[in-house]
């Protein structure tokens, strides 16, 4: 039976669509960043950027220095929520 042309089509497919990049994918040495561990956020220039063991280029650990207190601590890349632009 044909009705006009109409035809529904099903454009959910199984197909996912491309995410972006994680943010600590692109953290570099020099960089300010916001670091948050899900009860508190703190903003932290990136001091040292560590790679993984199975893949030296990308990065797990940041050694960071807190901008308002000085500390210096290592986090974990994925607690990195977002990079402060330069003004």
């Amino acid at each position: 039976m044909y009705l006009g042309g109409c035809m529904s089509v099903d454009h959910a497919s199984g197909v996912a669509a491309p995410k972006a990049d994680p943010v600590f994918l692109h953290v570099r040495a020099g960089m300010t960043v916001i670091v948050d561990d899900g009860s508190d956020w703190r903003m932290a220039d990136v001091i040292w950027v560590d790679g993984g063991a199975r893949n030296p280029k990308v990065p797990t650990l940041f050694q960071v220095a807190d901008v308002d207190t000085g500390v210096i601590n290592w986090v974990n890349a994925d607690l990195v929520t977002h990079i402060v632009p330069r003004v």
